[in-house]
């Protein structure tokens, strides 16, 4: 299954232990593959350098820089054409575009901007809960 992970549940997955982060843990077992795209990555890399999130980081004993890292180490990355012009928020277009270019079974997000669309394209836009209940049974 080839999935689209928004950035918010990045960011969960990499510094908590809820749904994203058992979302991520699922590939071990199943056949998941994860997509981003240089846009999703800068943003990514944007918001793991922000002030709020400095004390979960240091909880981990890690660095913004070595989240990133880690994670690149594991997802593929795809370069859309296009990004469409879908909903409110562009960084949310940018989402969008690489889950199309990466023929993405599911775009996982928390983001109610995505998740009142329930779909694009063809591809389930679901929330992290729901990826891992999909991961599980199929």
């Amino acid at each position: 299954m080839r999935l689209v992970a928004d950035t918010n549940i990045v960011v969960s997955a990499l510094l908590w232990h809820g749904a994203p982060h058992q979302l991520f843990e699922r590939m071990r077992e199943a056949p998941l593959t994860f997509y981003t795209s240089p846009v999703l990555l800068e943003e990514l890399a944007d918001v793991l350098s922000r002030r709020k999130l400095a004390k979960a980081i240091s909880a981990l004993d890690a660095t913004p820089d070595s989240l990133l890292r880690d994670y690149r180490g594991f997802v593929r990355s795809v370069r859309p054409s296009s990004v469409p012009r879908v909903v409110v928020d562009p960084d949310d277009d940018h989402v969008l575009a690489c889950a199309f270019a990466a023929h993405a079974d599911l775009i996982v997000s928390g983001d109610r901007h995505l998740l009142d669309l329930k779909e694009y394209q063809g591809i389930r836009i679901v929330t992290a809960v729901h990826a891992v209940r999909i991961a599980t049974t199929e």
